[in-house]
């Protein structure tokens, strides 16, 4: 009886990977990431529409440097956390070069995939919390990011509709 226990919790821990691999990689119920950023004008990655804080420059950043500082708390023991708000978004409205867009995308796409190899690999205990955090553990920092994201990338798609550049 035990081992067949064993081989349930096993199977439902998997499941559990599973919808959150599902989960960070967005979409489902919306429309995710790659969508928010596909074909946005050079030209309006540095506007703020009126009554809008945010240019999509500002919110990709944010999406980056956001998602990349809960890696970091996840996987470093030396961890030293940014001050907030000031460190989680640019100082800018726009791009610092016309290459800056692109590579901040490759930089959110590369940090959420390993946010997701994090949560997949048998070996991550989603439970156990962070030795040098206060109570966190994976399973949380992987919702968070989740949520996190969807959030602004929700703010995103709002900037993208109000500047005319987001089809219905």
């Amino acid at each position: 009886m035990a081992k067949k226990n064993s081989q349930s919790e096993t199977n439902r821990l998997n499941q559990l990977r599973n919808h959150l691999f599902e989960l960070l990689k967005g979409g489902g119920a919306h429309a995710g990431f790659d969508d928010a950023v596909k074909d946005l004008s050079g030209a309006l990655r540095d506007t703020k529409p009126k009554g809008m804080p945010h240019s999509p420059w500002m919110l990709l950043e944010h999406l980056r440097i956001a998602q990349g500082d809960i890696l970091e708390f996840c996987r470093n023991p030396k961890y030293k956390a940014p001050k907030w708000p000031e460190d989680y978004w640019p100082k800018t409205d726009a791009p610092p070069s016309d290459g800056s867009w692109g590579k901040s995308i490759k930089a959110f796409r590369k940090d959420l995939i390993a946010m997701q190899d994090l949560v997949a690999n048998p070996k991550t205990d989603l439970y156990a919390p962070i030795p040098w955090g206060d109570g966190q553990t994976i399973l949380r920092e992987a919702f968070l990011v989740a949520d996190h994201n969807a959030y602004h990338i929700a703010q995103l798609i709002d900037v993208r509709r109000l500047l005319g550049a987001w089809k219905s």
